[in-house]
């Protein structure tokens, strides 16, 4: 174990790096929306990593910008390598919002979860397609290589909504998981109308602490 040395200048003498901090959240892949049908991350392809080499997934959404308005980024998942982006996922949302006006509330509705469902997973509500507004957001995925359990997924989004009269900070929150024992190999993303027009798409993993 290296000794460090302090003084007025500088911190020396050390060799290593303590090895928790090293790695600990790695930068996986990046990609680049460009009026795109769908955004996909395949294990195995592109320096894509989607297997037992994290226990914990993390994707970050910078300023998705839809083509249509008032449209919903959503993502789904595939145990077949993308062939098909079809599991079973039961969720549960809920949204909180505030206008330009002042008004706002919390609301739960029903129509965003799933139940038993192969359906692509909302992670936003009603963006806005002006060229000012977007969603931004993250998505985290747990055990995704596990033969054992299912996939837990929690997620935050924020958005600029597009409605004409007055605009909303929509805040949206979800959870679930995918009914599944078999290791998720693909994530897909995808607009629930229209395509993404532009956004940034970041795959991180975290290892074990």
């Amino acid at each position: 174990m290296a000794l460090v040395k302090y003084n007025n200048n500088s911190i020396s003498a050390i060799t290593d790096i303590a090895s928790s901090m090293k790695g600990a959240m790695t930068l996986i892949k990046e990609q680049t929306a460009s009026s795109s049908s769908t955004i996909s991350f395949v294990n195995g392809t592109s320096d894509v990593v989607l297997d037992g080499t994290y226990p914990i997934y993390l994707f970050k959404f910078i300023n998705c910008h839809p083509s249509g308005n008032q449209t919903d980024l959503t993502f789904n998942m595939s145990v077949d390598s993308g062939s098909n982006y079809n599991v079973t996922k039961t969720s549960t949302t809920w949204v909180a919002y505030h206008s330009e006006a002042g008004s706002g509330g919390m609301q739960y509705n029903t129509g965003f979860d799933l139940a038993q469902s192969t359906g692509f997973q909302n992670l936003c509500v009603d963006t806005g397609h002006d060229n000012d507004e977007s969603n931004s957001g993250e998505l985290w995925l747990f055990g995704l290589s596990s033969t054992t359990y299912v996939k837990h997924f929690m997620s935050r989004f924020h958005s600029y909504n597009g409605y004409a009269v007055v605009a909303y900070a929509d805040s949206f929150f979800g959870a679930g998981y995918g009914n599944t024992t078999s290791a998720v190999n693909a994530i897909q993303f995808k607009m629930d109308s229209g395509t993404i027009d532009a956004g940034t798409f970041k795959l991180y993993g975290i290892k074990d602490s």
